[in-house]
């Protein structure tokens, strides 16, 4: 067994066997129309069960956090069985025709399992490589962003091929492909179950996690800045990201799929990219004002070049690269810089609590840029609310998001621990 107590086995392999599971939930757009159709109920509302999953995912990581900072290995367990659970009940209520089962199984059940299973890694990996935290933690999102273009060619195979009109020669391979993923990501998460391991000899302090204020940490301003720049980062990104497909087609590019499968590997790459860089840089933070900056100033050159309307592919393209980029790079150093604000007692804790602005994220981004689009009928207002939200993302992030450690007495706790 010794050759295997090393951070790659005990840190890096299970958080990516983890991650590249539940990842999957970012395929959804590519058998949501199957299961509208095989249930025969309209898409608009099949889609909710999308928006359910992140939203559990955002609140379980909320209130999951203390459970995952006492025993990682439970809470790799209880995410294994949740997801996995949560998929075969899929399955099941695809063939039952009930969408009400789906959004039990799909966006409660299993978004259960993405909460935990998303928070259980990361602190482990930050203890493993104390001196590479956000290369580890880039590492392990990087298997959440890649999740896409690994499952993607593996669920078309299980669905078959499809008819003229685009549905399915056989619609019940949509509820057997749920079976059969389930089984193959069990596999997987049980492995990553037995692999992850805290470094030998790490005991979470009980005077840190009694001294831990959650009343404290939601009104701290430090938190509150980033915990508002991690919500406009996810819903801007979503608002274009959801758009992707139809602004390629109004400049007239027609190789959809391959962008699709570029912006993905741009949006694992930014989870690792930005967060390798951010560990040279002496505040972290510095790595959100380059993401916003970035942003800010591809979404002006739209804006000032007309990008939609004037035809630009390369305009709409870069934009995308540099929005999905920033959006992972926003994901994977979320953990690092709370850290470095609020330390590693209770990061677990801390870090599920900022990831609630995902669930709520994850309700209005797809929802700006659809509803400014149904009102308007122009990308260009589209341009305008996304430049106005990231403006003040960056403001936030040079203003109110400071330098420095808050401890809410856990500082002083822990020291009073190893006095006794």
């Amino acid at each position: 067994m010794g050759n295997i107590e090393n951070k790659w086995m005990r840190a890096v392999l299970p958080a990516l066997l983890i991650h590249c599971s539940i990842g999957t939930v970012y395929c959804w757009s590519l058998f949501k129309a199957d299961i509208a159709y095989y249930i025969d109920r309209p898409l608009s509302e099949v889609e909710w069960a999308f928006s359910l999953a992140i939203f559990v995912l955002g609140m379980s990581a909320a209130f999951g956090g203390r459970f995952v900072e006492k025993n990682v290995k439970r809470s790799a367990l209880l995410s294994t069985l949740f997801f996995t659970v949560g998929m075969v009940g899929t399955g099941f209520f695809i063939y039952q025709k009930s969408l009400i089962g789906i959004f039990i199984c799909y966006g409660v059940i299993m978004g259960i399992g993405l909460g935990i299973g998303y928070l259980t890694p990361v602190k482990n990996l930050m203890l493993w490589f104390a001196d590479r935290k956000g290369l580890a933690t880039g590492i392990a999102v990087a298997g959440f962003g890649l999740a896409k273009v690994i499952a993607s060619p593996l669920m078309e195979m299980l669905m078959g091929p499809t008819n003229a009109d685009g549905t399915l020669q056989n619609p019940a391979n949509v509820y057997n492909m749920f079976y059969i993923l389930a089984a193959i990501y069990a596999v997987c998460m049980i492995i990553g179950f037995l692999l992850i391991r805290k470094p030998k000899g790490h005991v979470e302090s009980a005077a840190a996690a009694k001294a831990f204020s959650y009343r404290k940490v939601l009104s701290n301003k430090v938190f509150i800045g980033i915990w508002i720049m991690f919500y406009i980062n996810i819903t801007c990104g979503l608002a274009l990201i959801s758009q992707e497909k139809s602004m390629l087609a109004a400049v007239g590019f027609t190789a959809i799929g391959l962008m699709s499968a570029v912006t993905a590997v741009f949006n694992a790459g930014g989870r690792l990219f930005f967060s390798a860089w951010a560990d040279r840089l002496r505040d972290r933070n510095t790595i959100y004002k380059i993401i916003f900056g970035s942003a800010l100033v591809s979404i002006g050159a739209m804006i000032v070049f007309d990008g939609i309307n004037a035809g630009s592919v390369v305009l709409v393209v870069v934009l995308l690269c540099v929005i999905n980029a920033g959006y992972g790079g926003g994901f994977s150093n979320l953990p690092t810089l709370l850290a470095d604000r609020f330390g590693l007692n209770s990061i677990s804790t801390v870090h599920g609590l900022a990831l609630s602005a995902w669930a709520f994220a994850g309700l209005s981004g797809n929802q700006l840029s659809a509803k400014i689009l149904a009102a308007t009928g122009s990308y260009d207002y589209v341009m305008y609310a996304i430049l106005a939200l990231f403006t003040v993302a960056i403001l936030i992030s040079m203003f109110v998001v400071k330098p420095g450690l808050v401890t809410f007495g856990q500082k002083e706790a822990i020291a009073k621990e190893q006095h006794a």
